[in-house]
This record gives C-alpha cells, sequence and structure tokens, in this order.
C-alpha cells in the first residue's frame, strides 16, 4: 500500500475498532485514574481482553509479562501499562505480518481462494483483483464457486470493475474442471495472476473438504508449484470460530495465508492475536469495509495502536507510516 494513504486507512481501522465497547485502553486511564497498578487494573484489562476475543491462552501470555514488569516497578502508571501492551502485541504480531509478494516469473501466479460461506471471499477477489491490476499486473478470474448462479454474477461483476478476465463454466460445473481450464486459460494468454474462487463451505463438511484437496491435485497437474497461495477468507465476527476454521481448512489444504474481513463490523479485533499465536501464519490483508479502498496490507504496530489506543489518531496514523 502507498504510504500516503496508508494513515487514512488505519485510521478508519482505528475509528471502528474503538466504537462504544471497542479498544482496550479506551477509557482506562480515566477509570482509574493516576493510582498505581494493582491487582483491580490487571483484572479490568483482563476482561477487556477475553471480552475482545482475544483467548485464555494469548490473554494469559500478555498478562504474564504484564505482571513481571509491575513487580520489578518497570510500569507506574495505566498510561504505561497500556503503552507496554501495545509493544507487547505489535511484537506478537510482527512475525505475521507479511504481505503477499507476486513472483512474476510464475505465469500465472495461482492464487486459491478458500473459506465459509458469507466470510467475504467474493469481495476479497475483487479487492484483490483491483489491488494488483493498479500495479500493472494482468489478472484472470476463475468463477469455482459453481453451486450458486449469483456467484458468478458477482465475480463478474468484479471482474469489469477491476478489468480482469473471468473464466466461468455452467452452474454445476465441476469446479476442479473449471480450475483446470482457468490455469491452462491464463497460462495460454500470458496472465500474470490468476484468482481461483471456490465454494463457501463449513469446515466440518469433509467431502466439500476433499473437494478443496481435489482442486489443487488438478492444479498441480497443469503446473506442479500451483497454486502457489492458498489464501483464506476470516469473518473477525465469527471470533473464536474463525479460529477453529483456520485450523481445519489448514489442516485440510495447507493454507499459505489469511485474510481477514469485516473488521468494521466488529469491536472484537483480538481474534487476529488469536490465530497468530495458534497458528503462526501470514495474514496478508485486513478488510474494514465494502470498498476497494477498505482494504489493506496487514500491518502490526498500526493494528497494535488501533486495538489498544482508542480515539488517539495521532498514534495510530503515526503507526501506519512506520513501514
Amino acid at each position: 500500500m502507498a504510504s500516503e494513504s496508508k494513515p487514512g486507512f488505519f485510521q478508519r481501522l482505528k475509528d471502528r475498532l474503538t466504537r462504544p465497547g471497542g479498544g482496550l485502553g479506551s477509557g482506562l486511564a480515566r477509570l482509574f485514574g493516576a493510582r498505581r497498578i494493582d491487582a483491580t487494573v490487571l483484572e479490568e484489562l483482563e476482561t477487556r481482553l477475553l471480552a475482545a476475543d482475544v483467548g485464555v491462552p494469548v490473554t494469559e501470555e500478555l498478562l504474564e509479562g504484564l505482571r513481571a514488569r509491575v513487580a520489578r516497578q518497570q510500569l507506574d502508571d495505566v498510561d504505561a501499562l497500556l503503552a507496554a501492551l501495545r509493544s507487547d502485541i505489535t511484537t506478537m504480531l510482527t512475525p505475521v505480518a507479511k504481505p503477499l509478494v507476486i513472483d512474476r516469473n510464475a505465469k500465472p501466479y495461482t492464487i486459491l481462494v478458500v473459506g465459509v460461506n458469507g466470510s467475504g471471499k467474493t469481495t476479497t477477489i475483487g479487492k484483490l483483483a483491483n489491488r494488483l491490476g493498479q500495479q500493472g499486473l494482468r489478472v484472470v478470474l476463475a468463477a469455482g464457486d459453481t453451486f450458486r448462479a449469483a456467484a458468478v454474477e458477482q465475480i463478474g461483476i468484479w471482474a469489469g470493475r477491476t478489468g480482469a478476465e473471468l473464466i466461468a463454466q455452467q452452474t454445476g460445473a465441476d469446479p476442479a474442471a473449471v480450475a483446470f481450464d482457468a490455469l491452462n486459460a491464463a497460462r495460454s494468454r500470458g496472465a500474470d495472476v490468476l484468482i481461483a474462487d471456490t465454494a463457501g463451505r463449513l469446515q466440518a463438511q469433509s467431502h466439500l473438504m476433499e473437494e478443496l484437496r481435489k482442486i489443487r491435485r488438478v492444479m498441480g497437474k497443469v503446473d506442479p508449484s500451483a497454486p502457489h497461495e492458498v489464501l483464506l477468507v476470516l469473518d473477525a465476527n465469527q471470533g473464536q470460530n474463525a479460529l477453529a476454521q483456520a485450523v481445519q481448512f489448514h489442516e485440510a489444504v495447507g493454507v499459505t495465508g489469511l485474510v481477514l474481513t469485516k473488521l468494521d463490523g466488529t469491536a472484537k479485533g483480538g481474534i487476529v492475536l488469536a490465530i497468530a499465536k495458534r497458528l503462526g501464519l501470514p495474514i496478508r490483508f485486513i478488510g474494514i469495509g465494502e470498498g476497494a479502498e477498505d482494504f489493506g496490507e496487514f500491518d502490526a504496530a498500526a493494528f497494535a495502536a488501533a486495538l489498544v489506543e482508542g480515539r488517539n489518531s495521532e498514534a495510530v496514523s503515526a503507526a501506519g507510516n512506520e513501514t
């Protein structure tokens, strides 16, 4: 993402994560004033971390570190506590803040997009196609969700908006056949990137998960290195269920990157921490709205600021410029 657009994106993220009820640090200093940090302060912070869907293991890890510094008298007040929390969250998220890098020698670089129903896969595909098109890449979209006629129409609309080419077959066609044909077509046309949609499926539907494995195998017959990226789209509103989805999709098809969507619809952005700690998978992008501009690369420092600091817009904007 261009540096000049980044503060605006993360400013919007901050606003949407810190609505009433959001923001781990929002009102904490006002609630406890300048008093020294004690058990009551730490219990309140623990409650907020759990309410934000950080999860028990990560909450315990964060609090253990904070308590140790309090015991060593390294943190004097709530402001210092929140600054330390922000730093610890940044440290935890930095290893997974890895942008998607398109190998331009792979023609086409193939991205298989998976996820449950309603996670925002089609919108993510459209936004990603728009982003890559703006980078001068020739993009082909494969309408692999053949179970819903509307799915083909939706991805077709995004193809029209972004200038991407569309490969589609009739409703009910074999999704693996669509992927096979799309990869061959993209290769013959000299496309830079192929983004293949798949039907939404619950992670517990074993026959549909097997279908994803089949799509992977079929792509590998055209190009042994394909797909180069298996991108799992997760709805942040799903909270701990999103973590369960990530675990099972990863076990089934070998996820290589994550997109977390609908962060504008939840004050529980802490699920990002739970997923990062459990799986360590690269978080490629986050989505905070329906517009193409509401889609950006994941930035650990800026996200930590948005999650912790509430309405401190200057801090978030500064964090957005750090990378």
